[in-house]
């Protein structure tokens, strides 16, 4: 990475450190592809390494531990002996979390191995982001930013850099960095875009208040833009393979080198009422199946990876029968809806034998009416049957269940429960969330709605319960009721702290057994 490059992409912090972004390595495919030269710098992992390594004395015997242990933590995660059991590895992840979140002390950040805030600014209120940009020396990933990346600006010399801002956990240390790179390199041109960016300008109150400190916001694929910038014309036909070179390094906090790969982007559903692709108007667009295959095999030999993690909203059945005839020969996992083929148990011996290792499955409700007015298209009682499907294949199911929706009352939300509990032992995990109304969604209308902040970037709306379920009672019943359950408790403490669904396959795959294969590109 010492060279020079017309384009510099950059992933900021912060996100989890288990894989590389799969956002710049396409967009830098596009851009070798087509002959433009460019380097991908994962400045999330690089940056979490940098402040991981933190003070050699600790105040508290907190964190003195997690410094004692800190590179003991690190083995144990990359070699796969943390998965021995959940305990084990809840104590290495907080450790490590300690390590980043002290780096914040004094600043008013609260950063951590999976999310970041501020204490008294907002990351959906511009004028805070623009305040971030304008006092970089504040961000408690500063040595990092002066230490590596402004002279790998400085010897890579390039003519446009990219940032790519896909959370909101991204926001504040990607406007960070915009303005230290803008204050070093004021005639440099800057491109803000990426998923968080694009639903920002999707917006329909949108109005850049980011000129002056970002040259360009790029509203949805990144690779038109750059291409017409660098007159490199609009491209080949299809895309190119993703290219991972220079993110394939041995720093990531999991047991091997996992491979983000999405076979489509939007949604081919495009049905469920409170869904933001359909809010944003984002078009479904998919890889022919033929095509995923290929993709995976040149992957699999350049980058020796020991899990697949498809990025797709949800799996087509297209993909799904593709990869039940051909197995990449690596275990993969991620979301896929329970359409009725997954009531065939044959079919579900399939995807296991096919390396699915886990399910990534957006039920929502347990009760019927809440899932028929949600348009989720899932009848409860094959859910009920691909669950116990599911479980007899040795398929591991992470279950998303969503409270407080408009169409949810106290008594849907109890049946929820009820459905839960009487699955239990076929449910490896849950994620219970609370409703988040998207502001510019269908029903936004129909509902008495108000700012959910006061930022001019929020993308949810507060509403007026239809029913009085609002979201101080569905917290309270979460709380007191939902987690406290007996046959669900045990199921939210097994749930990996920090990583979630990014490490919950390892728990199925013999982690204790798995050895880093180097983590990096062959030859």
């Amino acid at each position: 990475m010492n060279g020079t490059a017309r384009v510099l992409l950059i992933h900021p912090p912060v996100c989890k450190p288990g894989e590389p972004p799969a956002g710049i390595a396409r967009l830098a495919a596009a851009l070798r592809s087509n002959g433009v030269s460019c380097l991908a710098v994962d400045a999330n992992l690089e940056a979490m390494r940098f402040v991981m390594e933190g003070p050699a004395e600790a105040a508290d015997g907190r964190t003195r531990t997690a410094v004692r242990n800190r590179e003991r933590n690190l083995s144990e995660l990359r070699s796969g002996s943390a998965f021995r059991s959940i305990g084990h590895y809840n104590r290495i992840v907080n450790d490590l979390n300690r390590l980043v979140e002290i780096s914040g002390n004094g600043t008013g950040f609260t950063p951590g191995l999976s999310d970041s805030g501020h204490r008294s600014l907002s990351a959906a209120r511009s004028a805070d982001l623009i305040r971030c940009s304008e006092n970089p020396e504040d961000d408690p990933f500063h040595g990092y930013y002066r230490g590596r990346l402004l002279p790998l600006v400085e010897r890579a010399s390039p003519e446009l850099i990219g940032l790519s801002v896909n959370f909101l956990s991204q926001a504040f240390h990607a406007f960070s960095l915009a303005g230290l790179l803008r204050r070093a390199f004021p005639r440099l041109r800057i491109a803000l875009g990426g998923g968080l960016i694009t639903s920002w300008m999707r917006s329909p109150g949108w109005k850049d208040p980011f000129r002056g400190l970002a040259d360009d916001c790029v509203e949805g694929p990144g690779e038109p833009f750059l291409l017409s910038r660098l007159a490199a014309g609009s491209g080949g036909p299809g895309r190119p393979v993703p290219d991972f070179d220079g993110l394939t390094g041995p720093g990531y906090l999991s047991p091997g080198f996992i491979l983000p790969y999405d076979a489509s982007t939007g949604c081919w559903w495009r049905n469920c009422r409170f869904c933001p692709e359909r809010a944003e108007a984002n078009p479904h667009s998919a890889v022919p199946p033929d095509r995923v295959l290929s993709d995976l095999k040149l992957l699999k030999e350049k980058t020796r990876p020991v899990l697949i993690h498809f990025l797709d909203n949800a799996l087509s059945p297209s993909i799904l029968d593709r990869l039940a005839a051909d197995p990449p020969g690596v275990p993969w996992y991620g979301y896929a809806r329970l359409s009725g083929r997954w009531t065939d148990p044959g079919f579900c011996a399939a995807m296991k034998a096919s390396g699915c290792v886990m399910l990534k499955i957006g039920l929502e409700s347990g009760d019927p009416e809440v899932l028929e007015r949600m348009g989720k298209g899932i009848q409860i009682g094959d859910a009920s049957v691909i669950l116990n499907n599911l479980r007899k294949a040795g398929i591991a199911s992470y279950v998303y269940l969503l409270f407080g929706t408009p169409w949810e009352s106290e008594s849907a939300a109890a049946r929820t429960l009820d459905f839960t509990a009487r699955h239990h032992e076929s449910i490896g995990y849950i994620n219970a969330a609370v409703f988040n109304l998207p502001a510019f969604c269908e029903d936004a209308a129909s509902l008495g709605t108000r700012p959910f902040s006061e930022g001019d970037l929020s993308l949810y709306a507060d509403f007026e319960h239809p029913l009085g379920w609002d979201r101080v009672r569905v917290r309270g019943f979460l709380d007191r009721v939902f987690r406290r359950h007996p046959a669900v408790a045990p199921i939210l403490g097994r749930t990996p702290k920090r990583f979630t669904s990014n490490h919950a396959p390892f728990f199925h795959m013999g982690g204790l057994g798995l050895k880093n294969t180097g983590n990096g590109m062959k030859g």
